[in-house]
């Protein structure tokens, strides 16, 4: 189904920079060419910025925002990223996956991720068959082609498509057009599912990730909005900002107090401060 461009909810993009602005037009057009979409949504900016660009464009009708719902995705982060949808105004479901109880998923090996995205991408294939729509999408853009993302291929043996990395949008790039169309979490710090925390070949159980979400939403209340707990055993370690590292040894016996009532033993602040994706430093030829 091709949407005509009289269709498009009109939005004036002069504030924007050339190129941005050139690349915003782009994905407009590739969002018509889909047609209707059910968008892969996970409440943070690069799908929810998906996801307002197709209802702009397609209208609500035509889309279609699916939040997958498990015990890898922390509770704090369910209630934000369905607040954005409502606030976006966006006709949205929430399918239950169990990915963690799948042996492969379970067994945390370096692609993980992909045996979590057959699970995801199964159910919203499920979705859009059942509800007419054409094609899923996901917010995977240029710069996650850089990184450790075996569920990338998951989605590409799925014909999930990646309207954001079609368009050349970088996060850069998206967090500004994510400001300019006026998304509350524009800002949003880049999050990742809760098994990201637990090292490799530590075997994945639900009663960790609630441990390690208890952690962090505790540490979040002192005042630390991004940041890490990672998993080893009875031992948490902490990432965050390396400018707040001071701060957190101000708040030491708070932070100590907060990490071991979610049942840790052993709290230690990592000096390296907070780097995304860190439990994939240890891995050879990208995990393979």
């Amino acid at each position: 189904m091709i949407i005509g461009i009289d269709e498009i909810v009109s939005v004036d993009s002069s504030q924007l920079g050339p190129s941005l602005r050139a690349k915003y037009t782009h994905l407009q057009e590739i969002f018509r060419e889909i047609g209707r979409v059910v968008i892969a949504y996970s409440g943070g900016v690069d799908s929810s910025l998906t996801a307002k660009i197709a209802l702009d464009t397609l209208r609500a009708e035509n889309t279609l925002a699916v939040i997958a719902i498990s015990a890898s995705l922390g509770l704090e982060e369910e209630r934000q990223a369905l607040a954005v949808l409502n606030e976006l105004g966006i006709p949205y479901l929430k399918v239950e996956t169990h990915e963690v109880e799948d042996p492969r998923y379970a067994a945390n090996p370096a692609n993980r991720c992909y045996f979590c995205k057959e699970h995801v991408y199964d159910a919203l294939g499920d979705v859009a068959r059942a509800q007419g729509f054409d094609v899923v999408v996901d917010g995977f853009n240029v710069d996650d082609t850089g990184d450790h993302r075996p569920g990338r291929k998951a989605g590409r043996e799925r014909g999930v498509r990646s309207p954001l990395h079609e368009a050349d949008l970088n996060k850069s790039e998206i967090r500004s057009l994510a400001r300019y169309l006026g998304l509350s979490n524009w800002a949003k710090p880049a999050m990742a599912c809760l098994s990201s925390r637990v090292e490799y070949g530590t075997a994945i159980t639900p009663e960790i990730l609630r441990q390690i979400d208890t952690a962090e939403q505790s540490l979040r209340a002192l005042g630390f909005a991004d940041l890490r707990v990672r998993h080893h055993d009875k031992l948490a370690r902490i990432e965050i900002d390396e400018d707040l590292l001071p701060e957190a040894l101000a708040q030491r016996e708070s932070i100590v107090q907060a990490v071991k009532t979610a049942g840790y033993i052993f709290v230690t602040l990592d000096l390296q401060g907070l780097r995304h994706g860190s439990m994939n430093e240890g891995l050879v030829n990208g995990g393979q």
